[in-house]
């Protein structure tokens, strides 16, 4: 019997090192995968919500399908997955498969290739050279590695501000996520092309201001050099650029270089509709990415341009084309839950729409299939962006002298979580997009008494005008260059907007305490003259609350008081 147990014994002693050897060897295998192409792709069963939310603070997810988690492991994330003991397999990826590279930039804008980053820079230079009365290059700013992250803007007057609504269209922010990076080029060349001879293109470029970003993270696309070879997810750094937003639920996050200029950008503009490209899978991901428990306000009207962007999607393209989740599209949270992501930031920090483009569920969209991508959206992506004409477009005056005002516009039992608009403080211009039906729209200002509009109609694929004129009232207060916070609304319940002294304009430190001195949140942001500060109130109880703005640079400080009401 003894003998028996020494046997045993041995045996399992045997098969737990023989376990442990491979274990070891399946992780210096993963090591060994990130270093040579800078990310690797892991499966790991599907074990429930809150393992879930656990991985996704931690690493990039890809996708959720059939019981299992894909995942993405960057040089930063790699270890920390290794030391949880996952039981895991490594996904076999060719990144290089598919990939024809244009011999010339003429050959590049057939749109059957993927061009070089030179070509791509020539491309965008191009369309600014060939149509410069309806297109301008931009510059967003600048990856890690100092490559140009360009923008094209596209309006019958482009080197003007006009009073229009500007949309957005942004593509591959994950480098190697390649469709929607030839998708945009080839937009852009068919609004500009077809501008003179197709009316609802000239009615869209001549109404609206229309942006395009075709590739987000340069360095992660052209890892390798001027080529695309073996791209990665990631930035230089090994950040991924759409899990590194400002989030509420993560304080922690700190946005990288190409998120501190996109996010300035973004600021800039306040596209009222965008759109962020991805692949990976076919759906359309709309808000919130982050809450899986509660709907954005505008929940039916997200849901209804999505389901029109995939059934669009569905009258020209096989029966099997963007198909996954809801046939074509998704809640993000439904799917799995995400912080730190560029959809959520503009819907409730900049008051924006965007939705999340899932183009193919090849990341890297062979080169031979790129032209079926754009037969297959082409018509989606125009439509999307068609929008913006619709809806409630308005102008806030002020009664006695026609100048215009910065007004917050709330509709009141409906509006949540940063669901509304404000009108431009330079034309007073605003725009609301709703669900079909009557609407009571509330405008209220600092220094001017607030006023109701009632019975506002939206009717599906109509544009409704309103102008509203607003009273000043008595003994208004000044916030043109205070030398303290001025805080307006207040009290209020689900933000306040602060106008900070022009010496602490910048990159600054908000932190926010109870009355008995406990700091309860910290983030930073960047402040530019002219554009309140954003205090979302969520999260805090009725009550009072002191808040004190610091320079980073500087750190010059001033505070205010504020009370919340529920």
């Amino acid at each position: 019997m003894r003998r028996s147990f020494l046997i045993l014994s041995v045996v399992l002693l045997v098969l737990m090192q023989r376990s442990k050897a491979q274990e070891n060897g399946d992780d210096l295998r993963l090591r060994q995968i990130v270093r040579e192409y800078g990310q690797a792709e892991v499966a790991v069963p599907f074990s429930g919500s809150v393992a879930l939310d656990k991985l996704t603070k931690r690493v990039s997810i890809l996708s959720v399908k059939e019981k299992t988690v894909f995942i993405s492991l960057s040089p930063l994330t790699v270890e920390w997955f290794i030391l949880q003991k996952y039981s895991y397999s490594v996904l076999e990826k060719n990144a290089a498969k598919g990939i024809l590279s244009a011999e010339s930039v003429a050959a590049a804008m057939e749109w059957d290739k993927y061009p070089t980053h030179t070509q791509y820079d020539s491309i965008m230079q191009s369309f600014n050279t060939l149509y410069p009365t309806i297109c301008d290059l931009d510059t967003i700013g600048t990856s890690v590695n100092g490559k140009l992250i360009l923008a094209l803007k596209i309006s019958d007057n482009p080197d003007n501000d006009e009073d229009e609504p500007e949309v957005f269209y942004s593509s591959t922010i994950h480098g190697d996520e390649t469709g929607g990076y030839i998708l945009m080029l080839r937009l852009a060349d068919y609004l500009l092309k077809n501008y003179n001879s197709n009316a609802r293109i000239k009615n869209m470029v001549n109404n609206l201001e229309i942006w395009i970003n075709p590739l987000a993270n340069p360095d992660g696309t052209y890892r390798t050099g001027n080529t695309i070879s073996s791209p990665t997810r990631y930035n230089a750094n090994g950040a991924d650029l759409n899990r590194n937003f400002p989030d509420p639920l993560d304080l922690s996050i700190v946005p990288v270089k190409e998120n501190i200029d996109m996010i300035a950008f973004l600021r800039k503009h306040k596209f009222v509709i965008s759109a962020n490209f991805h692949s990976g899978a076919e759906v359309v991901n709309y808000p919130w990415d982050r809450y899986l428990s509660k709907l954005h306000a505008d929940d039916s009207w997200f849901f209804n341009i999505s389901r029109a962007y995939a059934d669009t999607v569905h009258l020209y393209s096989s029966p099997y084309y963007m198909n996954f989740m809801n046939n074509g599209i998704t809640r993000g949270a439904v799917w799995y839950r995400i912080e730190g992501g560029r959809q959520d930031f503009i819907t409730s920090e900049l008051q924006g729409r965007e939705v999340t483009i899932e183009l193919d569920d090849n990341f890297v969209t062979p080169a031979a299939q790129l032209s079926l991508l754009w037969q297959n959206n082409y018509r989606s992506l125009l439509a999307y962006i068609g929008n913006a004409l619709y809806g409630i477009h308005g102008i806030v005056t002020n009664v006695t002298n026609s100048a215009p005002v910065e007004a917050r516009v709330f509709i009141a039992g409906y509006d949540k979580d940063s669901s509304h608009v404000y009108s431009n403080a330079v034309n007073g211009s605003f725009y609301r997009y709703l669900s079909p039906g009557s609407w009571n729209l509330t405008f209220s200002a600092p220094g001017y008494t607030a006023q109701t509009v009632s019975n506002v109609l939206v009717v599906s694929g109509q544009r409704t005008d309103i102008t509203v004129s607003m009273t000043p009232a008595t003994n208004s207060i000044d916030t043109t260059n205070p030398e303290v916070p001025v805080l307006y609304p207040n009290p209020a319940s689900y933000e306040i907007r602060a106008v900070i002294p022009d010496i602490l304009l910048g990159d600054i430190d908000v932190r926010i305490f109870n009355m008995s001195g406990m700091k309860l949140s910290e983030y930073q942001t960047t402040t530019f003259k002219g554009i309140p500060v954003i205090i979302d109130l969520n999260g805090l109880a009725a009550g009072s609350y002191h808040v004190v703005f610091t320079n980073s640079n500087t750190r010059a400080s001033s505070h205010g008081k504020f009370v919340v009401i529920k």
